[in-house]
Formats: structure tokens, C-alpha cells, sequence
């Protein structure tokens, strides 16, 4: 089993910079690719950015240019530079590794989320 705990969540204003973390934790696993996904209000999770093993990332086209992923794998970690905020980026924010690779069967974990709100 593998546990993902997001933090950094919280309000900003628009055009303000927010700055989440995901740790990974648990005994014997390598995840493949890592992922940020959101659910605002009343909508569908949609990708915000996934950041593959070797660092490449593909962003949603919402946050090209506003978020910058990175992706530490020796500490299990990545985090999501927010810029630039705006009101439509407020969201649940979830972390996701996929393709995890340990003693359990399971290959895909979610965290429980973090919160950003986007209000002036």
C-alpha cells in the first residue's frame, strides 16, 4: 500500500501563487507517473498536469504557462507551482501516482485532497 498526503492548499487572491505538495509514503514501491488532478465545484475532475518518471510533463491546457510540476523521486515527492491564480482555478486538488510498482496488487493511489480557493 501506498499513502499520498497533499498539503499547501489554501485561499489566495487572483493573480496570487500557491505552492502544493504530494508525499508518497510506504514500504517498497516505485511509482511511474504522478499526477494532479482538481474537481472544481460542481464539476468533473479534470488533469491539471502529469509529470512522468523521468520528469516530462504534460499540462492542461487551463494552466499552461501558469503551473510548473516537479517531481523529486528519491524522496517520493512532487510538488505544483500555482501563478497567476485566477477564480476558475478554484478546486479540490488531488495527487494520483499510477503504474506503482510494490508487494500490493494495486498500481494506482489517490490522496484525499487539498483545497484552493481563488477569491477576492
Amino acid at each position: 500500500q501506498v499513502q499520498l498526503m497533499e498539503s499547501g492548499g489554501g485561499s489566495v487572491q487572483p493573480g496570487g501563487s500557491l505552492v502544493l505538495s504530494c508525499a508518497a509514503a510506504g514500504m517498497s514501491f516505485r511509482i511511474g507517473n504522478m499526477s494532479w488532478y482538481r474537481q472544481p465545484p460542481g464539476k468533473r475532475r479534470e488533469l491539471v498536469v502529469l509529470i512522468t518518471f523521468d520528469g516530462a510533463t504534460t499540462y492542461g491546457e487551463s494552466v499552461k504557462g501558469r503551473f510548473t510540476a516537479s517531481r523529486v523521486n528519491r524522496r517520493n515527492m512532487v510538488w505544483l507551482t500555482m501563478t497567476n491564480l485566477k477564480p476558475e482555478d478554484t478546486a479540490v486538488y488531488y495527487c494520483n501516482a499510477d503504474g506503482v510498482v510494490s508487494t500490493s496488487p494495486q498500481s494506482t493511489y489517490w490522496g484525499r485532497g487539498t483545497q484552493v480557493t481563488v477569491s477576492s
